[in-house]
């Protein structure tokens, strides 16, 4: 007997998956959810969510590039299968403002910055991750709230919401600062620490070292600290014995100057090769490695910056001698004091054929009969300005080299190719910044009221660049393991597609409800499915029919 039963249309509806399962896939392989349920202590039978469940939540918006307000989770997630994401019974409207804000009160007074330790430990172990490298660094968000200006602004262990250094370029708005230490594999924070608005990395960088290093050691088998120059200061280095380290050395210290003049002729020899010296060197009573870097590609960088800066140097420097050559001296010793004033301050010219010349004058009005003699002279500077090009080969070959420092003094070691390498690197704690700062991203500009809340929305935030920065080690990592490719944007197969480009690949996937109880996944096409497959069993079952 046929069965004819029909579905009628209002008995049907879909949700919006898109790329969520791949972000909630890793949050659950990664058991990110069941450490926090684990640590932080909370009554579960007065809560329909719990803590991890609420931080999932919301590091599901933070990866859904929906730019919408932490407050407004509930909208976001009103077409989504929120139970399939999330977990059994739990509902949109459950994943409201109190529910989430009391989440992150619980964070805070567990401490973000030990939760988060605890989270990328088990990050680290499940992807198989080796942290011998950590990459130090820091960056800064301004906010959008009123916060008071004294009184609960000094409490301890608190942040304090205040100008300062703005790398946003919004020095006119209140900030705090996000401080990370990122492996080298994957790009992972191991360490996030909120600071004040105006902290200053070169003291930051050294109490962070004093607080975390040996728990760095002893959770992820920190071998190397690298970070750029705020790290480079006589008083830190003196602190950093129990650990190798790994530091570009500020461009305005007496000492590298001297060395890249001295070496920088060998090393631009040839300006279209790349080349490199090492050479030992003491500072601040620490023995070291110095590596002079000659980088062909910032010395055409260079050229410009340089010429561009010497020619204005030196269009200022002619107008000022015009005007020095004006002025008149009541003797000559006077004149020849401004000039030897004047050819003090000069940077990019000098002055030739340099001279006194005294020149006659008369009293009254009118020319002055024939034969008079004058009544006095005055005394004027002449000479011929003329630019210094030693000064220009100076300035670009500053321009055209670094020096990487390193207390590793034993190249076999740590080669100077590889240090050269791992410095690079640092990019890759520079790039979650950039991800951290997107637009699309929750954290565009912080608006919470709590300053207690915010240090635990950092932690949220962190957390998001971690999920993020796994899941696309894993496909990578599944994609090469099983020599597999996945389409580019212009449909090429590429061996290592950015997350990004994944999310925005699953765009469009879609989960039919059919009378309440069959569910189809539509739109999955044969790379989806490849993709998938490759990633395992827990992310086909998410885009599964019924899942």
């Amino acid at each position: 007997m046929e069965n004819n039963t029909t579905i009628l249309p209002q008995e049907c509806s879909s949700k919006l998956l898109n790329h969520l399962g791949l972000v909630a896939g890793m949050y659950d392989e990664l058991g990110l959810g069941e450490l926090i349920d684990s640590l932080i202590h909370q009554d579960k039978e007065k809560r329909v969510v719990s803590v991890g469940q609420a931080v999932k939540a919301m590091v599901l918006n933070g990866l859904g590039f929906a730019n919408r307000a932490l407050y407004l989770t509930p909208h976001f997630f009103q077409d989504k299968p929120v139970d399939r994401l999330i977990g059994e019974g739990i509902e949109a409207q459950h994943l409201n403002d109190t529910v989430l804000g009391r989440a992150l009160e619980v964070i805070y007074e567990h401490n973000p910055e030990e939760l988060y330790s605890q989270l990328a430990a088990r990050a680290i172990g499940r992807l198989g991750l080796l942290a011998r490298f950590g990459h130090l660094d820091s960056t800064s968000f301004h906010t959008d709230g009123r916060y008071p200006a004294n009184g609960s602004e000094e409490e301890e262990g608190v942040i304090r919401i205040t100008k300062g250094y703005s790398r946003d370029h919004r020095p006119d708005l209140n900030q705090i600062v996000l401080q990370l230490i990122c492996e080298r594999q994957a790009g992972i924070p191991l360490l996030m620490k909120p600071l004040s608005g105006n902290s200053s990395d070169k003291t930051d960088f050294r109490k962070t070292v004093q607080a975390h290093i040996d728990q760095m050691k002893n959770d992820f088998s920190l071998e190397y600290l690298v970070a750029d120059s705020a790290l480079y200061t006589a008083q830190t280095l003196k602190e950093l014995s129990m650990i190798l380290w790994i530091s570009r050395v500020p461009e305005t210290l007496n000492l590298s100057q001297e060395i890249i003049h001295e070496v920088a002729s060998n090393l631009m020899q040839d300006p279209e090769k790349a080349a490199s010296r090492s050479l030992g060197v003491v500072y601040g009573d620490v023995r070291q490695r110095w590596l002079v870097v000659y980088s062909p590609e910032a010395y055409q960088r260079g050229r410009k910056t340089v010429n561009k800066k010497c020619l204005k140097l030196s269009t200022n420097e002619s107008k000022q001698f015009d005007k020095l050559c004006k002025q008149d001296f009541a003797c000559e010793a006077d004149a020849l004091k401004a000039l030897s004033r004047f050819e003090k301050k000069l940077k990019i010219l000098s002055i030739h054929d340099a001279r006194v010349v005294a020149l006659p004058r008369h009293k009254g009005k009118g020319r002055p009969a024939k034969g008079k003699k004058p009544d006095f002279y005055v005394y004027r500077i002449e000479g011929n300005p003329a630019s210094l090009l030693q000064e220009r080969t100076r300035l670009l070959e500053r321009k055209s080299c670094f020096i990487l420092a390193t207390n590793q003094l034993d190249c076999e070691e740590l080669s100077d190719e590889e240090l050269l390498k791992v410095y690079k690197d640092q990019q890759k704690v520079e790039r979650g910044f950039r991800f951290l700062k997107d637009p699309m991203f929750m954290a565009s500009t912080l608006f919470l009221k709590s300053r207690k809340r915010i240090m635990a929305l950092m932690m949220v935030m962190t957390l998001c660049l971690l999920v993020y920065a796994a899941l696309e080690y894993r496909i990578r990592q599944a994609l090469e393991i099983n020599n597999e490719t996945f389409p580019n944007q212009k449909g090429k197969p590429a061996p290592n597609p950015t997350a990004r480009w994944v999310f925005q690949f699953f765009s469009g996937i879609h989960l039919l409800l059919v009378g309440g109880m069959q569910q189809l996944v539509l739109n999955l096409n044969e790379h989806h499915l490849r993709l998938l497959k490759l990633l395992g069993g827990r992310y086909e079952k998410l885009y599964s029919g019924n899942g």
